[in-house]
């Protein structure tokens, strides 16, 4: 019995917690101690982007509240990026990482990113013999043929990151440490970046191109240049996004706020010409552009100087979808809505560590309750091992007192003083529910054999005998059904105490989200998690108890039939034998 309530609990043990067998076996190199779950939320809850965005290159802040500077090398060499699958390692570089002040930004290429949908990939550390990790170059795809961190040294020429090196004959007249992402370009009215001419960006006519930028105006007045090549030119004109091509001019109509960053952003598909300001589109007109060929001019042109600054410069030799350019801007920006770093570490000890995540997301009601129907099973548990020897003990004395039954045929005589009975048979008879029965029929047969002798017993007498037999079968099924209650109140109570706690810890969590006003699925999850916890461990006091319970009470139901069924036969035997000599006692 202890055997089968051993394995019960730990199958229940086993589908109580999936994902600490699962999370475990999905470790991508157990080299790396440590993970952090990434989230790209594209759903209504996130930034909800609506249409496929496709492979983009995501921006991934650090700072000590998400991530541990300790447990990781100090220039970060040893951080891996792995896909949702939790075998693909993804490309990725950083741009910053400052373990000092507790600063890191990271951008991972992610493929096939989805509108409307949440994903989650895996950020490795903690390696501290592990190689540098970074693909600068790996994380841009083909089409990527220029994009620009502006974080070269004062007086160094701007360099391209991708393969095409599209570097810069000159640097940005001046940095600023703390852009919008990490170190950005200043410009003054004058000294823009020249791009020499090159193979990647020379674009035929009708050639689908895109370009993005972050740009921070000083000053809004007169046209500023932020992109040129050739025939086409993308600025602000008076706090305005515009875009020329050519003598075709598009001109937005939102602002861009004097001291704050912009995102914007050009595209041609070969059929219109779009303009977007912070990932929305600003303005549309059908047409295509010229050929492009020649230098590239960033940070102002020829009577077109920029004032203020600009970050993370990219250009493309295709059309990138709106859901792409919105997803830029909101992961890039201040809002940071797209993506989400867990803020509690995992390692591979704790299978993947979800069990022990939302253990440890379990408020201090949850914990009582939970603590509450963990005793309470550890009660029944005990009671099942306690009646489970108590029954086991019982049917070893039964059948042990059966075979004397059956020798002793009609003469029925008291087992107390038979000399044929060892001390090692008499204590397993001292257990027997039959013997106890036996002993008291015995007794009042021969309490009235020496009031009336051998006088047949009258309807009274056998009743009165009935009854004193009856009695003890009473007794002993006191006996057997004792402490059940308690495999009961597991059962009925044990459910609804855990939903009780899963209400309270759910309301709680509601609760807070209401207070913080943050309302998103990384807020709220933990919690409700955290809350189910409650019923789980209620389900955990019931389901071993209800098996335990049925077991047990079909054990006690057996011996109290036998029970029955030998007071009656007792009872018929021993009014039988008033009409016959006494058994001579044995000297």
């Amino acid at each position: 019995m202890g055997r089968l309530i051993l394995t019960w609990l730990i199958a229940l043990c086993a589908m109580a917690t999936p994902a600490f067998a699962a999370e475990g076996a999905g470790w991508w190199d157990t080299e790396w101690p440590y993970r952090r779950a990434v989230t790209i939320d594209t759903s209504p809850s996130g930034m909800n982007v609506a249409g496929p965005v496709g492979r983009t290159v995501l921006l991934i802040r650090l700072h000590s509240v998400n991530f541990t500077f300790t447990d990781s090398m100090e220039n970060g060499a040893d951080l891996r990026v792995v896909d949702s699958d939790g075998k693909t390692p993804l490309p990725f570089h950083l741009e910053r990482f400052d373990a000092q002040n507790g600063l890191a930004v990271l951008w991972v290429s992610v493929p096939n990113v989805g509108g409307g949908e949440q994903r989650q990939i895996w950020l490795y550390f903690g390696n501290k013999s592990a190689p540098a990790g970074s693909d600068i170059a790996g994380t841009y795809d083909p089409d990527t043929v220029a994009a620009y961190h502006f974080g070269e040294a004062a007086g160094q020429p701007l360099r391209d990151l991708t393969a095409n090196r599209n570097n810069g004959q000159n640097g940005a007249p001046g940095l600023v440490e703390n852009g919008i992402i990490a170190r950005s370009a200043k410009f003054a009215g004058q000294g823009e970046i020249v791009i020499p001419a090159s193979a990647s960006l020379t674009f035929a006519a009708g050639t689908p191109v895109t370009f993005s930028s972050w740009v921070k105006l000083d000053q809004a007045g007169g046209e500023q240049a932020v992109f040129g090549h050739g025939p086409l030119v993308v600025g602000v004109a008076d706090g305005v996004p515009f875009a020329l091509v050519g003598e075709q001019r598009l001109q937005g109509n939102a602002q861009v706020k004097t001291g704050e960053w912009a995102h914007l952003a050009f595209v041609a598909d070969g059929q219109n010409l779009r303009l977007y300001l912070n990932g929305v589109e600003a303005a549309v007109s059908p047409g295509m552009l010229p050929e492009l060929a020649g230098p590239v001019t960033l940070g102002g042109g020829a009577g077109r100087g920029l004032f203020g600054e600009l970050d993370e410069v990219r250009v493309a030799k295709t059309a990138r979808p709106a859901a792409m350019l919105l997803a830029s801007a909101q992961a890039e920006g201040p809002s940071g809505k797209l993506v989400k770093v867990a803020e509690t570490p995992e390692r591979p000890s704790e299978g993947g560590g979800n069990f022990f995540y939302v253990l440890g997301k379990v408020e201090s009601v949850d914990a009582f309750i939970i603590g509450l129907c963990l005793a309470l099973l550890a009660l029944a548990m005990g009671v099942t091992v306690m009646k489970a020897r108590y029954i086991n003990a019982a049917l070893k004395g039964d059948r042990a007192f059966s075979r004397r039954y059956v020798a002793m045929h009609e003469q029925l005589a008291s087992l107390k003083d038979n000399p044929d009975v060892g001390e090692p048979e008499r204590a397993v008879l001292s257990r027997a529910p039959l013997a106890r029965i036996f002993e008291m029929g015995v007794d009042e047969l021969g309490i009235r054999r020496q009031e009336r002798g051998l006088v047949p017993l009258s309807g009274a007498s056998v009743e009165a005998m009935r009854s004193a037999i009856d009695a003890v079968v009473v007794n002993e099924n006191q006996k057997l059904d004792k402490w059940m209650v308690v495999l009961s109140i597991a059962i009925s109570g044990g459910p609804f105490i855990g939903l009780f706690g899963t209400v309270i810890g759910v309301m709680n969590t509601f609760a807070g989200v209401a207070r913080a006003g943050d309302v998103n699925v990384t807020a709220i999850a933990p919690g409700i998690a955290a809350a189910l916890m409650a019923t789980v461990a209620g389900l955990l006091a019931a389901i071993p108890s209800l098996f335990a319970n049925n077991y047990l009470a079909g054990r006690i139901q057996k011996l109290s039939d036998d029970m029955r069924v030998f007071a009656d036969r007792l009872i018929t035997r021993l009014a039988e034998m008033q009409e016959t000599p006494a058994p001579r006692k044995v000297a």
